[in-house]
């Protein structure tokens, strides 16, 4: 096969692929330039871009076909992100469907193994510290290292964190580093907003945040500041409705060792459930609370 006939063979497939057919051949045998006598025509380039898939609010989002009561669905769809009514292609879900699944799923993995922007920890002034984590990897797969500091970071932490404050503010990208960048800037300056109507407040100098963080690594913080309530800032694991979620774990007096059932928790924070502004309200009102009765987690329900 000689270098015209592979030339009339490409012309070919792609009159087929386009479906477009020419009039006149492509090809002169007698000329030696090819180039000159247009071989391939230009392929039509369309100007634009794919709508964002994740931008579609599965709230809204109806696709089961002659339903018998839409705005009933519908209802009860608005009060819920779980998957409804997104019907199906035969036994599978529909592309649309799949499509916007493995999205969320990249966007929950991206969640975890991603980093809290530096530009961000500098512009906040926070007091940036690691736990024994030396990665990623090491983070999901052992953590009891991600509650532990090693001796340079306890010594940072004791070098630039006030002792004995009555609030003790701390920051950990947790397993979602989008969560911390989507809410951070707009929690805090609420946190501190609530306290001022109590008269308490929190040295914004001393917000330490901690990479490779897990919830416990707030009670070795706490035995290093003694800090009356401590409240901790953290991502919380993703799932498929949101990368986005951020947990507050507070406690009054936190010790390395103590229970769990000492620990107040307000979780889903993020734009589709608590907004970052409200939570940083309800969490002031929280301290205060613990302050007054020096208690907090299940000790501090019994007494509300």
């Amino acid at each position: 096969m000689d270098n015209n006939e592979i030339k009339s063979m490409i012309v070919s497939i792609l009159e087929e692929m386009t479906e477009t057919k020419t009039s006149k051949p492509l090809v002169d045998e007698k000329t030696t330039n090819p180039t000159s006598q247009g071989i391939i025509k230009e392929a039509q380039i369309e100007d634009g871009m794919i709508d964002d898939i994740t931008e579609v609010d599965i709230r809204k989002q109806f696709l089961v076909p002659d339903p018998v009561d839409r705005e009933g669905y519908l209802k009860m769809k608005s009060k819920t992100p779980a998957r409804l009514g997104l019907w199906r292609s035969g036994p599978r879900y529909k592309t649309q469907s799949m499509l916007r699944f493995r999205a969320d799923h990249a966007a929950a993995q991206d969640a975890v193994f991603s980093y809290v922007s530096e530009d961000l920890i500098k512009a906040m002034n926070f007091v940036e510290v690691a736990t024994k984590c030396r990665d990623k990897d090491e983070y999901v797969t052992r953590p009891d290292l991600g509650r532990q500091f090693d001796e340079e970071n306890t010594a940072k932490i004791n070098q630039h964190v006030k002792p004995n404050q009555k609030v003790q503010v701390i920051v950990g990208d947790g397993l979602s580093s989008a969560a911390i960048e989507a809410n951070i800037k707009e929690i805090l300056p609420s946190i501190k907003q609530g306290l001022k109507m109590f008269g308490l407040d929190f040295d914004e100098e001393s917000v330490v945040f901690i990479k490779h963080a897990r919830v416990p690594a707030m009670d070795q913080i706490g035995d290093l500041t003694n800090a009356e309530v401590i409240c901790y800032l953290i991502g919380e694991r993703p799932g498929l409705v949101t990368a986005e979620s951020m947990s507050a774990y507070i406690a009054y007096k936190p010790t390395v060792g103590m229970p769990e059932a000492r620990r107040t928790v307000i979780s889903n924070i993020h734009s589709g459930g608590t907004p970052a502004v409200e939570a940083g309200a309800y969490i002031a009102e929280l301290i205060h609370k613990m302050l007054e009765h020096k208690k907090s987690g299940i000790d501090l329900k019994e007494v509300e």
